[in-house]
């Protein structure tokens, strides 16, 4: 029998699996979490833990109570962009969250390691537990929305999270050029498969802004992501531009500092 890749459209065995509905894990028993919002792409490198930092701090600044789970395990950026350190320390039976500046609400795999530089050689069913147990083990309290800045792919971290926490939706992000449409598809299919309803699409690094004119230049062309969100009937959240600023308070840990109206392009149409 060869191994099962979760894929029932490719296959056509009567496995439980095909029959079952994803049995999702309880949090932790303190934790009262109203909403769940995984952050996805189909590669790396088009800027998902942005999207999700930034989604994170609109809604903060929308007066609810937000928390964002790292499940990017080999490759955390969350602590980073929101100048969060030191480590996390038990209490109540479980794992307390650290807290940004604007009391949003982070764990992360880098909140757990003495050296936050250590790399992290796990193989996959090892990472995909310490996700889920960012799920059950941590004291998360009272959160209006919590968004799962996710790996990229659909291997077995997206697996283990679509499985065993109960997401309210997927946002998808991606990049304006046409190879990375194709690999959009991919994940807009996996939640399909899942059964977890796409929010909508926002499309990173979609443009600059001349210096001098003020006009967008889209250096990778316009339209892929349009037309994406047309076949799938989803809505386009955001353009979001590359800007030098942006990028800056990243690395200072000052991502609550972003501006404005980037924030509000994509709270605005954000809604769950």
């Amino acid at each position: 029998m060869s191994e099962c890749t979760h894929d029932c459209s490719s296959c056509s065995a009567d496995c439980a699996s095909r029959n079952s509905a994803p049995v999702h894990e309880k949090p932790h028993q303190d934790s009262k979490i109203k909403k769940v919002i995984g952050v996805v792409s189909g590669k790396g490198g088009v800027g998902k833990s942005i999207v999700t930092s930034m989604l994170a701090v609109a809604m903060m600044k929308k007066g609810h109570k937000v928390a964002i789970l790292d499940a990017d395990i080999t490759g955390p950026s969350i602590p980073k962009a929101f100048g969060v350190s030191g480590q996390v320390y038990q209490e109540r039976g479980g794992l307390l969250p650290l807290q940004s500046k604007g009391g949003i609400k982070v764990m992360s795999l880098n909140l757990l390691l003495e050296d936050e530089t250590a790399p992290v050689v796990w193989r996959g069913p090892v990472i995909a537990g310490a996700v889920k147990q960012f799920w059950t083990d941590v004291v998360w309290d009272e959160v209006d929305y919590m968004f799962v800045d996710m790996p990229p792919g659909t291997g077995d971290v997206p697996l283990t999270v679509f499985q065993s926490i109960p997401l309210d939706g997927i946002v998808i992000v991606t990049t304006p050029q046409e190879l990375v449409s194709m690999i959009v598809e991919k994940a807009v299919k996996m939640a399909e498969l899942m059964n977890i309803p796409v929010l909508g699409l926002v499309e990173n690094m979609s443009y600059v802004v001349c210096p001098d004119c003020g006009k967008p230049i889209y250096m990778f062309g316009e339209g892929s992501s349009e037309k994406i969100a047309r076949e799938y009937t989803m809505p386009l959240l955001a353009k979001l531009p590359m800007d030098p600023a942006l990028a800056s308070l990243v690395d200072a840990g000052r991502i609550e500092d972003a501006d404005e109206k980037y924030l509000n392009a994509l709270s605005e149409k954000f809604s769950v």
